[in-house]
């Protein structure tokens, strides 16, 4: 392998694991966001679950899991609101335009009643 080659294998690999880092970090918040299905929410759960539990498909090999938990993650995104996912990728990615207003903070006025 020349230079070349390890710089856009290095960078095939960057991609991927920034990839992966979002995808997990936007399946965390879809899975707070209480515009997403609860029975969605149990696609990811039920994933994460039989990795845990003995039983497998396939015993022979490790890679039922690794197929098992892709597709219930990828399968929960597919499903999940095409606006809401986009709304949650556009926090994600750095644009505050699509952020709404943080909880902590409201903004009113107030009148003092002695």
């Amino acid at each position: 392998m020349n230079m070349k080659d390890n710089q856009l294998l290095n960078q095939a690999k960057e991609g991927f694991f920034k990839d992966l880092y979002q995808n997990i970090h936007l399946i965390i918040r879809l899975m707070g966001d209480s515009r997403v299905n609860f029975l969605l929410k149990a696609l990811p759960v039920g994933a994460l679950i039989y990795l845990v539990v003995p039983f497998d498909l396939m015993p022979i090999n490790p890679l039922d899991d690794a197929l098992v938990i892709w597709a219930g993650l990828a399968l929960f995104l597919e499903l999940c609101p095409d606006d809401v996912v986009a709304e949650h990728r556009r926090v994600l990615q750095g644009d505050v335009e699509g952020e709404e207003t943080p909880r902590s903070i409201i903004d009113g006025d107030y009148k003092d009643i002695q």
